[in-house]
């Protein structure tokens, strides 16, 4: 094989930080190659600097053995390099063609001409497996499809190395899989893909090569066959890491949280709750499963007041919450870990003193009658942040300035030691290595352990069947299913987060599944 992509010796530079130390991958033509490392390790830095939205300071690129100078995104398109975000950059009012030519439309005089743009979409759907209706709304398609429409956009662009960032994020199991078999076509097909991802278990199912980088150097490039998951966990944190939660038996108390018949509408005023009831009790926690877009982000909103409800109620530890503000349900017991940490969870442009004293910042031993104690705040920021390994130059540095993962650190920091009644835990190991995501899953065990209770929503289902103690499955805004913990399999849980029916339920398991459609609201315990 040729090398597609050479990466030598790259060395980028922030204020304070010396994001990739002489940093030098090879992938080869023709591979699925993995790129792990814990958050802060360089690899956005780095995948920012070959997809052409960063330069480096020193080192050099080549594709196919030929030196290339990348100066922006579209001349690393014009070189075949293309990158599928994470966070996907579709316009939801646009159909699935009009998305895919958005900014090479095919013109007919000075007219575009949609025939033509039609039948390319649908030719590169066939060539490469990617089933898309080139007539849909991208609102009206699931994420999944969203996805292939994304992939479809850089394959029409001539894209040839295809840089795919955390691609599974907010994926079914049965989407996981599709996306697996469109990677195997491409790679077949002769295109490379640099495939980024914090999920090891992935790395070990799709990759054929994976690089390692920790504190921005390379640790090491290895055939995926030759090495196990704690082998990679290893290479990445440079110590061992307990991959698999072990979750002690904890008897649940009363009933701290209890939402009753909530209703609400989305912000295109469309029905995004419908009729949702269940309760989550002390030393419990409940997992919400489901596909983005299924009502959760706005479950979660109302529950913490930052949407308001048509009808329903919300009770915390007995008081009716409903009313208030979210200043005031804090002050009740009601603690969030927010989806969108940089939008709902940090003010980016505060300091991570004043976005780890938020809402503490009028208590003892901070608030000494109308003055704040810098001194103590300044020593509560450096212990968070030696406590949650928030790697930062200091505490007065920008939110902004942190990797993704140590943003949101801040946010876990800062929840965690707000002692809440009731947490609130939306997506909160989204973008983690793994070092971090066995420090929360383990903070959030001893908060149970302490009678919390916890209301976890994640798109990753390893992470809701390991720790939820009971299992509710909402789609279109309905909770559709309850398991027990230990009943429930990824399968089961894809089938209705995909609105599949599921006509039995066995007795035996202790198992509670609801038809599509035929019930709104389920409430076990």
């Amino acid at each position: 094989m040729t090398a597609a992509v050479e990466m030598r010796d790259i060395v980028k530079r922030f204020p304070r930080v010396l994001a990739n130390d002489h940093i030098s991958l090879t992938v080869e033509e023709g591979e699925i190659h993995g790129l792990l490392g814990e958050n802060g390790a360089g690899k956005t830095t780095l995948m920012n600097i070959l997809s052409g939205l960063s330069a480096p300071d020193e080192g050099k690129i080549l594709l196919n053995g030929t030196p290339v100078h990348l100066r922006s995104c579209l001349d690393a398109i014009k070189h075949g390099i293309g990158m599928v975000h994470q966070h996907f950059m579709l316009v939801p009012v646009f159909t699935v063609t009009e998305n895919i030519i958005l900014g090479n439309e095919p013109k007919k005089g000075l007219w575009l001409n949609m025939k033509k743009a039609r039948a390319r979409v649908t030719e590169l759907s066939e060539r490469y497996g990617l089933k898309v209706d080139p007539d849909a709304l991208i609102r009206d398609i699931s994420v999944g499809m969203q996805q292939r429409v994304e992939i479809l956009k850089a394959l029409s662009r001539g894209v040839k190395i295809m840089i795919l960032d955390e691609p599974t994020a907010v994926l079914t199991p049965q989407e996981v899989e599709e996306l697996y078999e469109v990677m195997r076509s491409l790679r077949e097909a002769g295109h490379t893909i640099i495939f980024i991802t914090h999920k090891l278990q992935e790395v070990k199912r799709i990759t054929d090569r994976v690089t390692v980088l920790r504190d921005g150097r390379v640790m090491g490039t290895v055939n995926t066959r030759d090495v196990d998951e704690a082998g990679l966990a290893r290479m990445m944190v440079g110590r061992d890491v307990v991959l698999h939660v072990k979750k002690e038996k904890h008897a649940a108390g009363e009933v701290k949280l209890r939402v009753e018949h909530l209703f609400a509408r989305d912000s295109r005023g469309l029905p995004a709750l419908r009729d949702v009831s269940f309760s989550v009790r002390a030393g419990e926690i409940v997992g919400i499963a489901g596909v983005a877009g299924n009502g959760q982000d706005e479950l979660v909103e109302v529950i913490t007041g930052l949407r308001n409800r048509e009808s329903g109620k919300i009770f915390l530890e007995g008081l009716d919450i409903s009313g208030m503000t979210p200043r005031d349900r804090m002050y009740a017991g009601l603690g969030h870990i927010p989806q969108d940490r940089q939008r709902r969870g940090l003010v980016m442009n505060f300091s991570l003193i004043d976005n780890l004293l938020m809402g503490f910042e009028d208590s003892p031993p901070f608030a000494k009658g109308p003055m704040l104690d810098y001194a103590e705040a300044e020593r509560f920021s450096r212990e968070s942040m030696r406590t949650f390994d928030v790697r930062a130059a200091g505490p007065h540095v920008l939110a902004r300035t942190l990797s993704g993962g140590n943003q949101q650190k801040v946010i876990i920091a800062r929840e965690f030691q707000r002692d809440p009644a009731v947490l609130i835990a939306a997506q909160p190991t989204r973008g983690l290595d793994v070092a971090a995501i066995e420090f929360v899953h383990n903070g959030l065990l001893k908060l149970r352990a302490q009678d919390k209770a916890i209301l976890l929503i994640s798109m990753d289902l390893t992470e809701i069947l390991d720790l939820s103690d009971r299992i509710l499955v909402m789609y279109e805004g309905q909770i559709v299913g309850s398991f027990e913990a230990g009943q429930a399999t990824p399968e089961m849980l894809g089938l209705l987060m995909a609105g599949s029916k599921i006509e039995q339920a066995s007795e035996q398991e202790n198992t509670q599944v609801y038809r599509d459609g035929e019930k709104g609201g389920a409430e076990r315990g």
